[in-house]
């Protein structure tokens, strides 16, 4: 299987929306509802879309043009050093290309895409419980620094 790793367009939204509830496909922390995973990054989308925010957004096709996955970069400041730096935001992998490769491809991307702008790390969030994320961005080189706590009221 080819995977093709392209620069998405807004005609791609409405495609890429739907698979938005794949954040929340995860043993969920205590108190949290799945949208909470994924509502703001809609939102974001859409207003890339629309040309209202900066995003740096990749796609992966096979050789049909199917979509299989895509990623949501935004370019800034690393919150230590404050040199250029980019935050992975949105890695989604659709259920069909599970286990295939495209969340490495879409990661790699990514960062040569980052890279290409400037930036000198890329950052991202994981929820504790989601082990298979943790998994695989420590397999590609990410390593855990920070440790958010939260309390609910």
């Amino acid at each position: 299987m080819t995977i093709t790793i392209r620069t998405a367009i807004p005609a791609d939204v409405p495609a890429m929306l739907t698979h938005f509830p794949r954040l929340a496909a995860f043993e969920l922390p205590a108190k949290r509802e799945p949208h909470h995973f994924y509502q703001t990054d809609q939102k974001e989308l859409k207003k890339w879309a629309a040309g209202e925010v900066d995003l740096l957004v990749q796609l992966a096709e096979d050789e049909q043009g199917t979509l299989m996955g895509f990623t949501m970069t935004r370019m800034g400041k690393e919150f230590l050093s404050y040199e250029p730096s980019a935050h992975l935001e949105v890695l989604i992998v659709t259920p069909e290309a599970e286990g295939k490769g495209v969340a490495r491809k879409l990661i790699e991307g990514a960062e040569t895409n980052a890279q290409a702008h400037g930036a000198k790390s890329m950052s991202l969030h994981v929820i504790a419980t989601n082990v298979r994320a943790r998994g695989l961005y420590q397999h590609l080189g990410y390593y855990e620094e920070v440790i958010r706590n939260i309390k609910h009221f």
